[in-house]
């Protein structure tokens, strides 16, 4: 995964954990779920990356 690709992903990660605290907080049930949404996007993207990291070096060998 590029040092790019990882900012990126735990910049979403971020935000969305960020968006999830601040409806709670505010008891903003639509803006706490879009929170949620943000972090699981952020984490598919991360997986997607690690499976593609681990087929270049399976094929690097």
């Amino acid at each position: 995964m590029g040092m790019g690709d990882k900012i990126s992903n735990a910049a979403e990660e971020a935000k969305g954990k960020a968006k999830e605290h601040i409806g709670d907080a505010t008891d903003n049930a639509s803006l706490e779920a879009e929170g949620h949404m943000d972090q699981a996007e952020a984490n598919v993207k991360q997986s997607v990356e690690k499976g593609k990291d681990a087929f270049k070096d399976a094929t690097d060998r």
